[in-house]
């Protein structure tokens, strides 16, 4: 999920938005479906659990209610095939030849995974390289495997980008803004590429954004994987993270100072440092396949039925999680029961406006926590073919902190739906600002990403921090209390004070916006300058 205000306590009195003809967007769905879904029966919507069939059901249920179709060629679902993993027997990961031997412990120290579906992991005296940033950016000019042959080897590896601390977006990384490469999941997958046995991330909090907790939560218990031909087993052997100040302890007992090569992995041309040292893990893997679902419902349109505009949201969440005070449901109110009560309540709005000239589809997809691998199936698989999506709208965490003065495009400056987007912003008498925390990455880490790869545009925004009843000061310390205190953790409940005036404001612009391409013939596409241009203009080539 990707982490912006959209949580809290504070109570703000309802907007009066621009007139427009839109159906109003349903405050008493909103609650109840929210409440519903995060509640304890369903034991945190982990994908391919007994909770899931509850999950997906309660799902088909108001979608009909709501007066869709079944939109997979009749019908409601479309099968993700999944191979669950679950690691046991979990050693310590040992390091042997500096100054003194360092282990770690799981759980506490560090965590470990694969994605490689084998009953067996065992890494054993495999050498230590760090390896910076792990970047491998040709159009950059930037390697940080130059020169390095990284078979077999353990690499060691820092989070988000060389220059995440600038303040502006003028780095040859943009700056503040996370890009792809300062992404957890690029760095094992470049590691993959470069023949590394073992990957393992330094947590420092600043850079990924989010505390020990998050990454103890979502890297412990069964993993999911696309249950794929070959099993992973072009990956890296494991996958991990460390904590920080076990990194430092690690390179000093290796002779090295830490912070020095952190500062000396910023700059261009770093070469990667060998330790001196070798690793050893293993861990036994419990395989399961199972192929979990999305659901998907349709308001068929009339005179151009097979051009689709896209609504979705992610229905999982983590299941069953590290107990906090005898609590170890996360059910993940927010993040992203939220989404999917949003979800069902524009379903609702649109089909009380009636048909439009494009089918509008509503998509609730699965197993986002586990890497948009849910989004990343259909995109791969579409139902409807994405020469013929326009493009839509990614709902991940509602506003329920109360109105706010402002709307932030999550990675702005990549589509036309920015464009289209601004006069309604403007009808409510809000303003567009940039993105209030752009170091986290939040483009990369929800499923309109999975699209935007394979070409589609999506539109992923919402409220900023400046609060109608507040200011900026108030929401920034509820989006930081947020990501400090429920993110991914048990205290994600659901809060019958919510305030969800903001919600309603920006699913108000999700209806329009929505609309507006479901009635119309444009086919938005990104600016010349984005990385997906390329894949839509081709896909479109010749429609």
């Amino acid at each position: 999920m990707r982490v912006a205000l959209m949580v809290g306590l504070v109570a703000c009195t309802t907007p009066a938005l621009a007139s427009d003809p839109s159906p109003a967007i349903s405050i008493e769905t909103l609650k109840t479906v929210d409440k519903e879904l995060s509640s304890d029966a369903y034991e945190g919507r982990a994908p391919a659990t007994p909770a899931e069939d509850k999950t997906v059901g309660y799902i088909i249920d108001r979608f009909k209610a709501a007066g869709l179709q079944p939109g997979n060629h009749g019908s409601w679902v479309q099968d993700v095939p999944l191979v669950e993993i679950t690691g046991s027997d979990v050693s310590p990961i040992s390091f042997k030849g500096g100054t003194a031997p360092v282990s770690m412990a799981y759980r506490s120290d560090m965590v470990i995974a694969t994605y490689r579906v084998t009953p067996r992991i065992a890494v054993q005296d495999s050498p230590v390289v760090f390896v910076g940033y792990g970047i491998n950016a040709p159009e950059r000019g930037w390697n940080d495997y130059a020169g390095l042959d990284v078979k077999d080897k353990t690499v060691v590896v820092l989070i988000n980008d060389p220059d995440y601390q600038m303040p502006t977006k003028d780095g040859l990384f943009e700056g503040r803004a996370m890009t792809y490469y300062g992404r957890w999941t690029y760095k094992f997958e470049e590691a993959a590429r470069q023949g590394a046995a073992a990957v393992l991330i330094v947590h420092d909090t600043e850079p990924a954004a989010y505390g020990w907790g998050v990454v103890q939560s979502s890297w412990t218990g069964p993993q999911l994987e696309l249950d794929a031909k070959g099993d992973h087993l072009d990956q890296s052997q494991a996958i991990g993270w460390m904590q920080l100040a076990k990194a430092k302890e690690l390179f000093a007992s290796a002779g090295q100072d830490f912070e020095a090569l952190s500062a000396a992995a910023k700059v261009k041309g770093f070469r990667a440092v060998p330790l001196g040292v070798t690793a050893s893990m293993s861990f036994t893997n419990t395989i399961r396949r199972q192929a979990s679902k999305n659901v998907i419902g349709v308001l068929p349109g009339t005179t151009a039925p097979d051009d689709y505009v896209l609504y979705t949201a992610h229905w999982d969440h983590l299941g069953r999680c590290d107990a906090v005070k005898g609590d170890d449901i996360c059910n993940g109110a927010v993040d992203n029961a939220s989404g999917m009560a949003g979800l069902v309540a524009l379903a609702e709005a649109n089909r009380a406006a009636g048909p439009a000239r494009r089918s509008i589809a509503f998509m609730a997809v699965t197993a986002e926590e586990s890497g948009l691998l849910g989004s990343q199936y259909y995109a791969e698989h579409p139902v409807y073919p994405l020469a013929h999506t326009v493009g839509g709208v990614n709902m991940d965490s509602l506003n329920v902190i109360g109105l706010t003065r402002d709307f932030v495009v999550t990675g702005a400056g990549k589509s036309e739906l920015e464009d289209l987007i601004v006069p309604l912003v403007a009808a409510q008498h809000r303003v567009i600002k940039p993105e209030p925390s752009p170091e986290r990455g939040g483009y990369f880490r929800s499923d309109h990403f999975s699209f935007a790869k394979l070409g589609v545009p999506m539109l992923d925004g919402g409220s900023g921090e400046d609060l109608v009843k507040g200011g900026v000061a108030a929401g920034h310390a509820a989006a930081e209390d947020y990501v400090t205190n429920r993110y991914h953790k048990p205290q994600d409940e659901y809060d019958a004070h919510w305030d969800w005036s903001g919600a309603v404001a920006d699913l108000t612009l999700y209806y329009q916006l929505g609309r507006q391409l479901a009635a119309g013939k444009t086919w938005p596409d990104w600016y010349k300058t984005a990385e997906f241009r390329a894949i839509r203009d081709q896909s479109r080539a010749g429609q």
